[in-house]
């Protein structure tokens, strides 16, 4: 009996305890600003139990820069639009989270075009052009992920604190975003010359099969020499509201 009854109280005695820890639970909202390597971003955070949340936000990066080398004109653009989600799950119900989660690009990360000059020769895929100076040559491509990417972060704050009177919060996240090798994909319009100066030796880029075969080669070209982002880091660091 005396065993029976020193249960009970351990029972009892760990119930108020979990019903106490609970209880401290205040707020069930919380929204932040965050800076990091995917940009500028919003998020809101939702508690689901003591020790769990569950997040979402966006995030904007834009950055462009045009350059002249040998007469050709470049111009590109990095122009991250994500969204992303995750679960956080707070081992101890402290600061310290652990977040699997999804990342979603909603646009074009990385586009480019180019201007040839038919004074400057170019390559693709290993074969030396000029642009006919008749039907100039022009160029754009971009570099895509998967759109849909898994996570894996971690990190210290809380978006929705559990304590009544706190209501600001810093969090940091570390991590990475599992997005897949780089697809490159590249357009060529106008005429290409094998021969400077010789309308006979120009074609146009669209329907030509030697020149769409030298820039799949080039496509293969840039995916292997961009293979190392298939893995992107996350760091983030930012200021949250509980409500």
């Amino acid at each position: 009996m005396r065993s029976v009854v020193r249960c009970l109280g351990i029972i009892t005695c760990s119930a108020l305890l979990i019903a106490v820890s609970y209880g401290q639970d205040s707020g069930r909202v919380g929204i932040g600003v965050k800076g990091s390597l995917l940009g500028g971003g919003v998020e809101a955070a939702a508690r689901v139990t003591h020790h769990t949340n569950i997040r979402a936000g966006f995030n904007i990066f834009d950055y462009s820069r045009s350059f002249t080398k040998d007469q050709t004109t470049y111009n590109g653009q990095l122009s991250f639009r994500t969204v992303e989600a995750h679960f956080d799950y707070f081992p101890w119900a402290k600061s310290f989270h652990l977040s699997p989660g999804v990342l979603i690009y909603a646009a074009d990360p990385i586009t480019a075009a180019a201007n040839f000059s038919s004074i400057n020769s170019f390559t693709l895929g290993g074969q030396t052009y000029w642009s006919d100076p008749n039907a100039p040559a022009t160029a754009n491509g971009k570099i895509d992920f998967n759109r849909a990417s898994p996570t894996a972060t971690f990190g210290w704050g809380n978006l929705v604190p559990r304590k009544a009177k706190k209501h600001f919060s810093v969090p940091v996240e570390l991590g990475v975003a599992f997005q897949g090798s780089p697809k490159a994909t590249l357009n060529v319009a106008g005429n290409l010359c094998t021969q400077q100066g010789v309308e006979s030796s120009c074609s146009p880029a669209a329907t030509t099969p030697t020149i769409q075969s030298n820039i799949i080669s080039e496509q293969n070209k840039i995916n292997n020499s961009t293979r190392f982002f298939k893995v992107y880091p996350i760091i983030s660091v930012g200021l949250g509201y509980k409500f």
